[in-house]
């Protein structure tokens, strides 16, 4: 988790704002490592991979994001919410398309740490997390 804030302040001094986003996302018991950023090829859209780490009974608070994302479970079980459908519960090799700007939550159910690689299909240069109101 030290590693991961020295590693957004570096990036928020350097002026990448895409760090300094997802940091303000984390909260105790929820870490996210960032894999890859890069540009998709189509004008204004990009591609972002994190690995998202949740402590046992942790919960992503409701948000959206600026495009699509696809969650895959690597360990673990995490419940998803998407408002206006019924809860999903997904365990290790699953996976869930989250529509472009559906607000949502996960929590981890399970009795251990649960993690997902979390890729983002986003407009670039927008807010990665948009916290819901």
């Amino acid at each position: 988790m030290k590693a991961t804030r020295i590693m957004a302040a570096a990036m928020l001094i350097a002026g990448g704002g895409l760090m300094g986003h997802l940091a303000q996302a984390q909260s105790a018991g929820l870490g996210r490592t960032d894999v890859l950023q890069h540009d998709l090829g189509i004008a204004g859209r990009e591609v972002v991979q994190a690995r998202v780490d949740f402590a046992p009974g942790v919960m992503a608070p409701r948000h959206s994001h600026p495009g699509v994302e696809v969650a895959y479970v690597m360990e673990g079980t995490i419940e998803y919410q998407i408002d206006g459908n019924a809860p999903v519960t997904l365990k290790a090799g699953d996976g869930l398309y989250i529509p472009d700007g559906a607000v949502h939550s996960a929590r981890n159910i399970g009795s251990g740490k649960a993690s997902e690689l979390a890729t983002y299909f986003v407009e670039k240069g927008k807010t990665i997390f948009v916290p819901a109101k």
